[in-house]
């Protein structure tokens, strides 16, 4: 049996996708948890609230949105950059979006807290690759 996250995170306004999403990672056997936040603000307050260590709620994989209500995407990775070094390390984030702006993909691969950009939906073969990647140990 290979080995589970701990935990994923989703951050997605749209009920629909967080739905799909959460089925392909359950499908899949990536995560013992699911964690499921509509927006950055949500989220952040999440991440903040959550202790950091061995065995803390903290995600090892974030998919994140751009555009969201209250604080979208770019807002998020600002305010995730201020967080303290325990809470964002070893964390995967990976921009999961509808957008087809040339300039969103640049801009997300440009930020050092983002490692993929990645059209939705989430499918099978990009878990595949994202473990492949960042998770050798877990493939």
């Amino acid at each position: 049996m290979k080995q589970r996250l701990n935990l994923v995170l989703l951050i997605d306004d749209n009920e629909a996708d967080n739905y799909l999403h959460s089925l392909v990672i359950k499908e899949a056997g990536l995560a013992d948890h699911i964690v499921i936040k509509q927006d950055g603000e949500a989220a952040l307050k999440y991440l903040e609230q959550t202790d950091a260590g061995a065995h803390s709620g903290l995600p090892q994989l974030l998919f994140l949105d751009i555009n969201m209500p209250r604080m979208n995407g770019w807002e998020f990775l600002e305010a995730f950059d201020q967080l303290p070094e325990p809470k964002k390390e070893d964390m995967v984030i990976i921009m999961l979006t509808t957008s087809i702006h040339d300039d969103d993909s640049q801009r997300a691969l440009e930020n050092p807290n983002v490692s993929a950009y990645l059209n939705k939906p989430l499918s099978t073969k990009y878990l595949e690759e994202i473990i492949s990647q960042y998770f050798p140990q877990y493939a």
